[in-house]
């Protein structure tokens, strides 16, 4: 494990202080990096990992990436922020091989960190906070390459900092299962069914995206995750659905489309199949608890 940690690299992507209102409000944030937040007033929810996270000052919050998540503020937030890209020897996460925290009580030190890289990274804020402006590959790069512009020195402070303030998320727990480093392709595979829920997805696609016959990918997508990668993907529809129905007012056959299911019949069908409810009654029950 140690030398799987070893090999661990953090870029900084962006890094700075925001006062956010109402407007601070989006739906299907799929993104390829991690994000970080130190709140030092007001209240804001983010809903990820089949959880709703009150953001409250003192404390910080991780997102981590290829994650799907809702953000809303009600009234009126602010906060120091992070997102920067992790990726340990051929693309894998990090969050393959550890437990996480998603939201901690920070310390005064874990401030003067979010304060700290903001002084040596000056000029690195978001503009906008919209996803959509700066969530895709070319704008990435323009804010990867401003990494190049540090001193030696800001680079290694910033890279230890990301590096700290990360490590207090991780839990001493033991994930159920090590993913084998010859199969970190399917980590891509992870990543690539958890952006295109909302499209067709087929075996055969994600085994071409692999190099690898439709029944080795298969088998080694059981073997490594203990599902099918259809039952996966199902499930996978089945949870982002139950988070819209908690998270949006989106009709069933909206959230039946935003998760990949052909007609709201099937979507129902399925989501009962799943969790022993129809999607009109999880949302009235979760609503009214």
């Amino acid at each position: 494990m140690i030398e799987i940690l070893q090999s661990l690299r953090l870029t900084l992507l962006n890094t700075g202080y925001a006062k956010l209102g109402t407007s601070w409000d989006f739906d299907n944030v799929i993104s390829p990096f991690t994000r970080m937040y130190y709140i030092t007033k007001g209240t804001a929810r983010v809903y990820h990992n089949d959880n709703v996270y009150h953001l409250k000052p003192g404390y910080m919050y991780l997102i981590p990436s290829f994650t799907y998540a809702r953000y809303i503020c009600d009234d009126y937030h602010e906060q120091y922020y992070i997102s920067f890209l992790e990726e340990i020897n051929s693309g894998l996460s990090i969050y393959n091989f550890k437990n996480f925290e998603y939201e901690i009580k920070a310390s005064e030190q874990c401030l003067y960190y979010f304060k700290r890289l903001t002084i040596l990274n000056a000029n690195r804020e978001i503009k906008n906070s919209d996803p959509k402006t700066y969530d895709n590959r070319p704008t990435l790069q323009d804010f990867i390459k401003q990494n190049e512009n540090l001193s030696t020195q800001e680079f290694l402070e910033t890279q230890g900092i990301l590096t700290t303030l990360l490590s207090n998320f991780i839990t001493n727990k033991k994930l159920p299962k090590e993913i084998n480093l010859s199969n970190s392709n399917l980590n891509q595979i992870l990543n690539y069914i958890n952006k295109n829920l909302h499209l067709p997805i087929t075996i055969e696609e994600l085994a071409n995206t692999c190099h690898y016959s439709t029944d080795y990918f298969s088998k080694l997508f059981l073997n490594t995750y203990g599902l099918r990668p259809n039952k996966y993907i199902q499930s996978k529809r089945i949870e982002r659905a139950q988070l819209l129905l908690l998270t949006t007012k989106d009709s069933l056959e909206e959230i039946a489309q935003k998760v990949g299911f052909e007609n709201v019949s099937y979507f129902s069908r399925s989501f009962k199949k799943h969790t022993e409810k129809t999607p009109a009654s999880f949302r009235k029950e979760q609503v009214n608890i």
